[in-house]
């Protein structure tokens, strides 16, 4: 677990800079061969787009940067648990290894948001297996949420 801590912990690093930036707090890294292929942090507000979640944004860049073989054999790692949008964007995207900090549900409770849910059901239901791991270092994932959310 200390490799995929060490990986989690930067996602939340990523995190934390979108949150500075003005966007909502998530960070997402690609890893392949024990090495860092890519970086991506959430730009939903600064690119005034609500489908640019950090996981959407490496999947993307991935798909524009780095060979399928490469691709296929990473492992995303998330500051948070991924939302449906960008659960599908993953298992379409080739990567079957996801690990997660702060759990969908959590976030749902701290965001009052109820579309909120596990990945894990999502990725169950395809014909190929996705490894879903998580959560790790829940309480440091949270952390950068913190303050962020409010309701009306």
């Amino acid at each position: 677990m200390s490799e995929d801590a060490n990986y989690i912990r930067r996602a939340i690093d990523l995190a934390r800079q979108a949150r500075e930036r003005g966007d909502h707090p998530f960070g997402a890294l690609l890893v392949a061969d024990n090495q860092v292929v890519l970086e991506a942090e959430n730009t939903v507000v600064s690119q005034n787009n609500p489908t640019h979640h950090a996981e959407m944004n490496l999947v993307q860049g991935a798909w524009r940067q780095l060979p399928v073989e490469t691709i296929r054999k990473s492992t995303l790692y998330t500051s948070t648990e991924p939302c449906p949008m960008c659960t599908g964007a993953i298992y379409w995207s080739g990567i079957r290894r996801v690990v997660f900090s702060l759990p969908a549900p959590d976030l749902g409770e701290m965001a009052d948001d109820r579309f909120c849910g596990p990945c894990k059901a999502l990725f169950d239901r395809a014909n190929e297996k996705t490894e879903v791991i998580g959560p790790i270092l829940a309480d440091e994932g949270r952390q950068v949420h913190l303050g962020f959310w409010t309701t009306a």
